[in-house]
């Protein structure tokens, strides 16, 4: 019982807050435009301002595991591979069959994970999820370049001048970068910076919740495909539950299998409805994809959290 209530008391505020910015959408205290301007500020600033200052009063030496970016890079590679060679054979459209893998593996880690991490293990664990994440970032990119434009036979289409540069301008790998020498070297910041900071960061996940239960729609489920919901299983219970599973059995334990637990289960990212949309890929599918894992991973995310506690193991 007190795992329960343990595990409700943390996840809970997450998920009532992506409840609160449907809430306000559906009213018009909000509008697309505010989710719009907001979402953009989140990306380019204030979540750029968390990372930032997250790393910098990080001991690197002591957070940094190679060991662990290396099973995240090979476990979802080879997800990404072996959904791609299952889902071959009963997609055939190729619009269709390149939006389903993006779906299936592409987590919002920088936003809801970072929100579960900060309220399971506290901030201090934000410095190392902020690494996992300047890691995670090009290899989520070249994969969704991949399974975007290969099934539609694009092959020849892929600019990889552009892909690197979208890459080490993303805002989120800068502020990566620039807090790097802070933490190696311990650079001091000026009281007033730090504050600023502070200021910055503190609103950068309520205000991406909000954005991301704005972006909701609940009507949508009923025309959502069996392809969608299948993509969903996948990303919201076979790939946390073998992910976790491996993990446990490679040596992880305690935070680290905690941080990789949420990594896998964290929802689709909305930017592969994004991505589609701009590829030529089923867009709507994506949508769907992006619904109803953020509905499901308030189940499987709570029900994880509290498996993990009750038999130990974070």
């Amino acid at each position: 019982m007190q795992n329960i209530i343990f595990t409700a008391q943390i996840v809970g505020p997450v998920f009532l807050i992506i409840a609160l910015g449907y809430l306000l959408k559906r009213t018009s205290v909000i509008t697309d435009k505010f989710v719009t301007v907001t979402s953009k500020f989140v990306f380019n600033v204030s979540l750029p301002a968390l990372i930032f200052f997250n790393i910098a009063r990080i001991d690197l030496s002591k957070t940094l595991n190679i060991n662990e970016i290396l099973f995240i890079y090979l476990f979802l590679i080879g997800a990404f591979l072996t959904t791609w060679f299952i889902a071959k054979f009963f997609i055939k459209e190729g619009r269709d069959l390149g939006t389903f893998i993006h779906g299936s593996y592409r987590s919002n880690f920088a936003i809801v994970g970072f929100a579960v991490i900060s309220s399971v293990f506290g901030v201090e664990a934000l410095g190392k999820s902020s690494l996992i994440l300047a890691f995670l970032l090009p290899l989520n990119n070249i994969l969704a370049v991949i399974a975007l434009t290969v099934p539609l036979n694009k092959e020849k289409s892929i600019n990889y001048k552009t892909m690197i540069k979208e890459i080490i301008t993303n805002p989120l790998i800068i502020s990566v970068i620039a807090g790097l020498p802070f933490s190696y070297f311990k650079f001091p910041i000026h009281a007033v910076i730090t504050q600023t900071g502070g200021y910055l960061s503190s609103i950068a996940l309520p205000l991406a919740l909000v954005g991301i239960g704005a972006t909701l729609n609940i009507k949508a489920l009923k025309k959502a495909s069996i392809y969608a919901f299948a993509s969903s299983s996948i990303k919201l219970i076979f790939l946390p539950l073998i992910g976790t599973f491996l993990a446990y059995e490679f040596g992880f334990k305690g935070q680290d299998l905690g941080l990789l637990f949420i990594l896998f289960a964290c929802p689709t990212a909305i930017v592969s409805f994004i991505m589609a949309d701009a590829m030529g890929s089923n867009s709507k599918l994506a949508g769907n994809i992006v619904l109803i894992t953020t509905l499901g991973s308030i189940i499987t995310i709570t029900l994880g959290i509290f498996l993990l506690r009750e038999f130990g193991l974070i």
